[in-house]
């Protein structure tokens, strides 16, 4: 006799136009910001430099996965210390070359709405695969008014995909990553705000046709949405 096997089921849809939440989880690079040029270049070199096949870069292939995992694939066949000095080295190239970074639609306007009662810190966090260095040196970059919370991949074990991350944006705020709303603009991200249990909010912004991983809503950019603070939490309504 055979035994069935089940495979877990993804959460159902949420209707997030529907819902109050009690803070928004935003992804940082093609969410808030886009560093798609300074990024291209800097991965191209870091290539050059250490032998990596430029096929391997695609760049959508490991957007919004942490640059030390994109190197424990791309170098699998390197000792640790090759791929830790490969990872020093993109972070210090990404750091330094800032150049063409721009702040998205809708960014500026959607954190200082979640700013505007009560304090960013309370109703907004941003969730980055960066580590903390180059985090700070992109924000800098566009002067972007990241609310107070900003978790990196620094502050993780185990990045996007994986859950982590999200809970820990959650945590730091003090609420339940499930009454929050993740934004996002790649699969891995996606996937990490569901695994959370987080509802999730896709954007455009990479690709024209929207990234997989099941988000519940998916617009152009932020925007095309606006948020709104009230006493019982955070609405998104479509602008």
């Amino acid at each position: 006799m055979t035994t069935a096997t089940t495979e877990p089921r993804p959460a159902p849809a949420r209707d997030v136009l529907d819902e109050v939440f009690d803070a928004v989880l935003f992804d940082m690079d093609g969410t808030l910001i886009s560093s798609t040029r300074s990024v291209e270049r800097c991965w191209l070199r870091l290539a050059g430099e250490f032998g990596m096949p430029t096929d391997d870069l695609s760049p959508f292939r490991y957007h919004g996965v942490p640059a030390r995992d994109i190197l424990d694939l791309l170098l699998a066949d390197r000792d640790a210390a090759e791929r830790a000095a490969a990872l020093a080295r993109v972070v210090e190239l990404e750091v330094s070359d800032t150049e063409g970074i721009e702040v998205l639609p809708g960014a500026v306007e959607a954190l200082a709405a979640l700013g505007a009662s009560g304090g960013a810190a309370g109703r907004a966090a941003v969730v980055t695969s960066c580590g903390g260095r180059l985090a700070a040196a992109r924000i800098a970059a566009v002067a972007l008014p990241v609310p107070a919370t900003v978790v990196t991949a620094d502050d993780v074990e185990r990045g996007k995909p994986d859950p982590e991350p999200y809970r820990v944006g959650a945590d730091r705020l003090g609420v339940d990553v499930r009454r929050c709303l993740v934004v996002e603009d790649a699969e891995s991200g996606i996937r990490s705000g569901r695994a959370a249990g987080a509802a999730v909010l896709a954007l455009r912004t990479t690709e024209a046709e929207g990234p997989g991983g099941g988000a519940d809503l998916v617009v152009d950019d932020l925007s095309a949405v606006r948020f709104e603070v009230t006493g019982a939490g955070v609405r998104v309504r479509r602008a």
